[in-house]
């Protein structure tokens, strides 16, 4: 049995001292806004994992399906000797892509990437107990981050699931992907996976379940900052809102302030003031239209291989090559 290797590139510190930048930025921002990762402790990890086994909320549903009815072609399309996956969690779905590559016989290595040491140690356990004879090498970073540290045998395979490149802004997105693009050497594979765009009829219930569950997520982000900078966010005052900004092609979740309120995040030494209706952007969720993200694509160097969707055509896998 190959013995797993896990490389930590963060600092003990890099997740304070981020989140005492971000929370700085932009809560004294007009208007004020949160990044989406912040939501990812060990609850909210949780809810999301009941969000995606939700009725409303299609994406990890439609994404898998597509995985499941291309894993093969995408195996043999590929023939990479390293998978990449860029934060992998618990890898759950990237078992189908596992065991695809596997069949073909060229995989010897999975590297997955993720900012949590110890997702990713429990998930480097469970893989190579179901996976002995592949070689795990788990890199402990931020993808925004750490891309030149992706070890592995050309060629690999980068795999960016779950419609995340969503999260980004256009211009964050062009630069991650000239990030990605530069790492990578010719002829090496990026799989990419999109949220297409629909009927903000289907789009918005995925984003404000009828069972509260994105809303107790959405607010999660205020329990995560009242615990780690010693703030006094009254959760119940902030009501989740999610919005189909049709002009951009994004959902936005918001957190909207029910009533007046002066807050202080004593680790920080600020206090910041909400007016009622005040809102703080929580995230941004992107929708994609092939043409749009084929462009982008291309513009950071890559050229456009494959496209598969769902036979509801909600959601895509993009490969591409790197040039």
């Amino acid at each position: 049995m190959n013995a797993p290797r896990v490389d930590v590139y963060l600092t003990h510190d890099h997740a304070d001292r981020s989140l005492r930048a971000d929370a700085l930025r932009g809560l004294t921002s007009s208007p004020k806004w949160l990044p989406p990762k912040w939501f990812y402790d060990k609850r909210g990890s949780d809810l999301f994992e009941e969000i995606t086994r939700l009725p409303e909320y299609y994406p990890t549903r439609a994404e898998r399906s597509i995985l499941d009815a291309y894993a093969g072609d995408i195996a043999r399309r590929t023939g990479v000797h390293t998978l990449v996956e860029l934060g992998s969690g618990s890898s759950d779905k990237t078992r189908l892509l596992l065991d695809a590559l596997q069949g073909e016989g060229s995989l010897r290595e999975f590297v997955p990437l993720d900012v949590s040491e110890t997702a990713l140690r429990d998930a480097v356990e469970a893989l190579h107990t179901d996976y002995p004879a592949l070689g795990l090498h788990g890199v402990v970073g931020d993808f925004t981050e750490h891309l030149g540290h992706i070890p592995g045998q050309a060629p690999r395979m980068v795999v960016f699931l779950g419609g995340t490149i969503g999260n980004f802004f256009p211009k964050e997105r062009a630069t991650f992907l000239g990030d990605l693009h530069n790492t990578l050497e010719p002829g090496e594979w990026f799989l990419l996976g999109v949220d297409l765009v629909k009927d903000p009829a289907a789009l918005v219930p995925a984003y404000d379940d009828a069972a509260g569950v994105t809303a107790e997520f959405n607010r999660n982000v205020l329990a995560v900052l009242n615990r780690e900078l010693s703030g006094d966010f009254d959760l119940p005052n902030y009501r989740h809102v999610a919005v189909w900004d049709a002009e951009n092609e994004w959902i936005e979740m918001r957190l909207r302030a029910t009533a007046a309120a002066t807050v202080t995040l004593a680790d920080l030494d600020l206090q910041i003031e909400l007016a009622a209706g005040e809102e703080i952007r929580t995230e941004i969720s992107s929708k994609f239209r092939r043409e749009g993200i084929e462009r982008e694509l291309t513009a950071a160097g890559f050229s456009p291989d494959s496209w598969w969707t769902d036979p509801e055509g909600r959601f895509a896998l993009s490969l591409a090559r790197a040039t």
